[in-house]
């Protein structure tokens, strides 16, 4: 992390996980537990848990995000939620082009793009998500796939409205499996991202951009990973159910 120039940022990543009462009692624990923070500390929740983690952290250093938002505001998209629908919950954040929501509900490029647009002119800030598959790494494609990603998810995206964008870069062999990218191969890829970034909208929003890390950053190894200059924290899945854990976590991004 460099925090001379940007802001560390730990965000929980809860999926289809916890119920209202379950997310509450969750909150309400880890609240005590990450009051003093040197970061951002987020908790992004299902649609379902949403009105009740604004209550639960109102008044804390914690922010709350929602797992996904659609592009129109309203209309005849069953099961979706808009960003006005969030915005009046209290929502601040949203992930974005979660690897599960690419693999299983068909989202692309384009829709993530579109998504992306519509996240920022509500006022919300996007949590963008990048990785390649273990195979794209094992053709070693990484960096072509990742520079594609970026590309297409932030296509006519302005540079003011960038400088709102986190992106959290998740190799997908990394998520929910177990396995990590080591520091060296999280930081040569968050370098890359950062040096994309500089090529689109000059290199001083790239210095002010955080790029979180998270293919299964959890308490034992998150020190390690934040230690690199530019992993600027993490999306935590599994982590960020456990108080104790994720409290770990938002401690080893206060240094």
């Amino acid at each position: 992390m460099n925090k001379t120039l940007r802001k560390a940022v730990i965000a929980g990543n809860w999926k289809m996980n916890k119920t209202p009462s379950e997310a509450k009692a969750l909150l309400n624990e880890i609240v005590p537990l990450v009051a003093d923070a040197d970061c951002e500390v987020i908790a992004c929740v299902p649609y379902v848990d949403l009105a009740v983690a604004v209550e639960a952290v109102k008044g804390t250093n914690i922010k709350i995000g929602a797992e996904n938002a659609h592009w129109e505001q309203s209309g005849a998209f069953t099961g979706e939620i808009s960003t006005g629908m969030l915005k009046e919950v209290g929502v601040e954040y949203v992930v974005l082009g979660h690897s599960e929501r690419r693999q299983y509900f068909g989202e692309t490029d384009e829709t993530v793009n579109k998504r992306t647009k519509a996240v920022l002119k509500a006022g919300l800030k996007p949590i963008v998500c990048v990785g390649e598959l273990l195979w794209e790494r094992e053709c070693n494609i990484t960096e072509e796939v990742i520079a594609r990603q970026i590309k297409l998810d932030l296509f006519d995206v302005s540079a003011e409205d960038v400088k709102n964008v986190i992106i959290a870069y998740e190799p997908v062999w990394a998520i929910g499996t177990g396995r990590t990218a080591t520091d060296d191969q999280a930081e040569e890829v968050c370098a890359f991202i950062r040096a994309e970034i500089a090529k689109l909208y000059g290199q001083e929003i790239a210095d002010g951009m955080t790029i979180q890390y998270g293919g299964s950053m959890n308490d034992g190894n998150a020190a390690a990973l934040l230690s690199k200059e530019n992993v600027d924290g993490g999306l935590i899945g599994g982590a960020s159910l456990v108080a104790a854990k994720f409290a770990a976590i938002v401690k080893a991004a206060s240094v």
